[in-house]
């Protein structure tokens, strides 16, 4: 019932919402003399921020159309290598010949948590001028028919193997934040199994592996109800004008209200600042605004089986660093993995997974060589500077960069 009174909210205002943004372009118009005047910037302003608060915002675009290499610009082009019902292997190939050979191939797997792959632009920005890149995009649950049938914690960690034997052997696997669990369950399985695409590199960024350690506000909320409250409180069934209709999920809007909620006078702050940017004229610090929010605001859609499992395994249960997770009856042992080197990444301001939460994966991989651990923890740094902006840039992908050519197949074979 929430979801089809929120869908019949969003048709009643969208008269309104198309009146604010023809206001918006009259008054913004530079044939207009009004648009000159403060008068006509605050009614432009008005108009502008009515229209964005009630804009439902799509799937945004990666739009990494080339990167350096060297000296050379070098076109990506956005390929998709595999599809499966609730994600797409996408990888952002350069033309033949237009690097040098044995760049580490990588795959990114994002996270499933409300918002899209898009929000690691700039990780895989910063990644693909040494690196061959993918990354799994996952698809608004709202828009994968019942006929796809459920998907899971289980299902996620299946997809994660799937796309490592898709790449192949001597693939690298990066997963930020909530992805962390799952990737270092399937690489576990993958050892024990002796998987020959078991990756020779995984790099665990700001993930929840332990939440028992420095617990967070998110970590306390999971734990605060039980899981039946979540499932009554938070899940809603798709409606009828979606592809996924009649889907159990945790709507996308639900889960933007939260991570507001969360920062509210912070988002009320920066929008009377929009505000005040767009009477003094002031355009580039209001486009630094708008494209902000305009990923901040594109959430989507999560499977309800994935998000009560991953509340239940990870943030009530903590199956995985007590040793009893048990995925298709297979016991998950992260002291299987003896091949595959780890890397943990830690914000010293982390508010979502807490110091020390990503880094007890060192203790979990317990029968992996000395050499083959690496932590970096950076101070100074909050959650999504740990892979976006320029400490993620400067300072943590270098060392990743180093960490992943460490212990690339081709490059120590070259050495």
């Amino acid at each position: 019932m929430l979801y089809h009174l929120f869908d019949l909210h969003g048709a009643m205002v969208a008269p309104a919402r198309l009146m604010a943004e023809t206001v918006n372009h009259v008054f913004s118009h530079p044939m207009v003399p009004a648009a000159y005047t403060r008068m006509g910037r605050a009614i432009a302003a008005s108009s502008e921020i009515f229209e964005r608060a009630t804009r439902r915002h799509g799937k945004p675009q990666f739009g990494i159309q080339e990167v350096a290499v060297g000296e050379a610009r070098v076109p990506i082009h956005e390929v998709v290598t595999a599809r499966k019902p609730f994600a797409e292997l996408r990888h952002f190939a350069k033309p033949a010949g237009a690097v040098p050979d044995g760049q580490p191939r990588v795959l990114i797997v994002a996270p499933m948590s409300g918002h899209y792959a898009t929000l690691l632009r700039d990780t895989v920005a910063a990644l693909l001028p040494a690196h061959d890149v993918y990354i799994t995009d996952w698809i608004n649950a709202c828009e994968v028919p019942l006929a796809a049938g459920r998907f899971g914690l289980d299902d996620y960690l299946d997809y994660v193997v799937d796309f490592l034997d898709v790449l192949g052997p001597g693939t690298h696997v990066v997963a930020v934040c909530q992805p962390s669990v799952p990737v270092l369950a399937a690489v576990s399985i993958m050892s024990a199994e002796n998987h020959p695409a078991t990756p020779p590199s995984m790099t665990l960024m700001g993930g929840p592996i332990d939440t028992r350690i420095s617990p967070t506000k998110p970590n306390k909320l999971a734990t605060s109800r039980p899981l039946r409250w979540f499932e009554r409180s938070v899940l809603s069934v798709v409606p009828l004008v979606h592809r996924g209709a009649g889907r159990l999920v945790y709507p996308g809007f639900m889960q933007l209200t939260g991570f507001m909620s969360m920062n509210l006078d912070r988002h009320v702050g920066s929008t009377m600042k929009h505000f005040q940017h767009l009477v003094r004229g002031d355009g580039e610090s209001a486009q630094t605004h708008r494209k902000f929010y305009d990923e901040y605001l594109a959430v989507m859609d999560l499977a309800a089986d994935f998000y009560l499992e991953t509340i239940d395994v990870a943030f009530q249960r903590h199956l995985l660093p007590r040793g009893l997770w048990v995925s298709r009856g297979r016991r998950v042992d992260p002291k299987a993995v003896t091949a595959t080197a780890l890397m943990t990444v830690e914000g010293e301001l982390d508010d979502i997974s807490g110091p020390g939460q990503t880094r007890a994966a060192h203790g979990l991989c317990s029968n992996l060589a000395p050499e083959k651990h690496t932590h970096l923890f950076v101070p100074g740094v909050g959650h999504y500077g740990i892979f976006n902006g320029s400490r993620w840039r400067r300072a943590i992908q270098p060392e990743v960069a180093r960490f992943i050519r460490a212990h690339d197949p081709a490059t120590r074979a070259d050495a």
